[in-house]
């Protein structure tokens, strides 16, 4: 139950409404002015507070406005014996959840406001903890970041978790779509089953099958004992499988027909096992595209693709670059117990303009290089820590160039000078091509030419 303050000069009514809201269960606290409410308030936490408007010393709104400031403000309704429309209005856009007039039934109407306050605070106090639950999935998985692009994947996570439907996350390649995956397992009910994941394209198709139906002693050569399936081995729990785009058409058939009817046939035997997975796909390739052209089949494409997820390049989130370097700079500082608390500005402009083509898992191996040559001076990473293929860009944008000794591939630096600035003109221009050509001083044309040379 929750505990109340109810703010009144006329004590028979706040008497009245004490108990009332004690009867059903809740802590009660009456006072008769604004200024003892304001002492309660800076000593005591409460759930709900009902006001009066108006009372001797302080009003209801100001009261509504001290509260609203407090570290954990606590939902309020202002009940008042003279209603003016300019006085609710402003009673609501400071934040009161309900202005209530004085009437006969007074009692019976607070009753009903309080009993929907405290469920919708309930309900908001619950979607927060489920919010800190998954930011913490997330983080143990490396999905960090604050873009709206992430917290979009974020909200989805929670909203898909809780439900069996299938799941196809789509990114390219090091973008974390597994990653992805555990976070919707481990934000599931079958958190405390097993979560087993299998790359598709690393096995051949009669060995793939194999693996994922087991197979009965006998059922080929070097089959000397009967083994169960990842299905079977998944069972209660999340099967995950990565890059499904490389299946066969034949593999395609035989898992639509598992997902249809949650049965298994394993080689060699006669008798089907029933199982009971959530499955989750991936792919970096365009399926719709290879469904076209004969190369996906239509019907497993919609049978996978129940609840699609799409998982951004990192070049499209520049934002989050930070963050997750951050993360995992404390993540390896903490494994190879270096005390590496930051990046020196140089670091962080290179690492913050750097394209990241190989996306999340490119940085993650950057930082993880940079803490392992680090010499720890100042706990700051430099950049001469870091990859030459994020200081040579970083060593032209914004310093003289440097030759080491072995020399420099001239025409791939340039290139990849020329990209950066594209991509850097464009984010700029919030994706208009016609604004990014004029950004960089060239015609649309020839801005379109550069784009489709590096597939920007």
């Amino acid at each position: 139950m929750a505990r109340l303050l109810i703010v009144d000069d006329e004590k028979s009514l706040c008497q009245l409404l004490e108990i009332a809201f004690r009867k059903d269960g809740h802590t009660v606290e009456t006072v008769s002015s604004g200024k003892t409410a304001l002492t309660k308030l800076a000593s005591h936490a409460h759930d709900l507070i009902i006001s009066d408007i108006r009372m001797p010393d302080i009003s209801g709104i100001d009261l509504l406005k001290e509260a609203q400031n407090s570290r954990n403000p606590a939902a309020f309704i202002l009940i008042t014996a003279v209603p003016t429309v300019s006085t609710a209005v402003q009673a609501l856009n400071l934040g009161a959840y309900r202005y209530v007039i004085k009437t006969d039934k007074l009692v019976e109407e607070l009753r009903l406001v309080v009993a929907r306050a405290l469920e919708e605070l309930a309900l908001r106090e619950e979607n927060v903890r489920l919010r800190r639950e998954l930011l913490r999935v997330f983080a143990q998985n490396n999905i960090v970041g604050h873009s709206r692009k992430i917290e979009a994947i974020l909200e989805m996570v929670r909203t898909v978790a809780p439900t069996t439907s299938t799941v196809l996350i789509t990114g390219d390649s090091g973008t974390g779509k597994e990653l992805v995956a555990r976070a919707i397992h481990e934000a599931s009910p079958r958190r405390e089953k097993a979560f087993v994941s299998i790359n598709c394209g690393a096995f051949p198709e009669t060995l793939l099958e194999s693996e994922l139906f087991g197979y009965f002693k006998g059922a080929f050569t070097g089959a000397d004992s009967n083994k169960k399936g990842i299905f079977e081995a998944a069972s209660g729990g999340t099967l995950f499988l990565d890059e499904i785009g490389e299946t066969s058409l034949t593999m395609q058939v035989k898992l639509l027909r598992v997902l249809q009817e949650r049965k298994v046939h394993p080689l060699g035997g006669t008798v089907e096992v029933p199982v009971d997975v959530r499955l989750i796909a991936s792919t970096n390739r365009d399926l719709q595209a290879m469904v076209t052209a004969g190369q996906f089949r239509e019907d497993f494409y919609y049978r996978v693709s129940v609840i699609p997820i799409h998982v951004p390049p990192l070049r499209e989130r520049q934002e989050d670059i930070e963050p997750l370097a951050r993360h995992f700079l404390r993540k390896f500082s903490l494994q190879m117990g270096k005390p590496l608390r930051d990046f020196d500005g140089e670091a962080l402009s290179a690492l913050t303009h750097h394209a990241w083509p190989g996306n999340v898992r490119e940085l993650e191996n950057a930082i993880e290089r940079a803490v392992a040559v680090s010499g720890d001076r100042d706990g700051l990473i430099r950049l001469e820590n870091l990859p030459e293929s994020i200081t040579g860009i970083s060593a032209l944008g914004e310093r003289a160039a440097h030759i080491p000794r072995e020399g420099v591939d001239f025409e791939h630096l340039i290139a990849q000078v020329e990209k950066q600035y594209l991509m850097e003109a464009l984010r700029e221009a919030g994706g208009v091509r016609t604004h990014a050509a004029e950004l960089l001083r060239m015609s649309y044309r020839s801005f379109r030419h550069y784009a489709k040379k590096y597939g920007v």
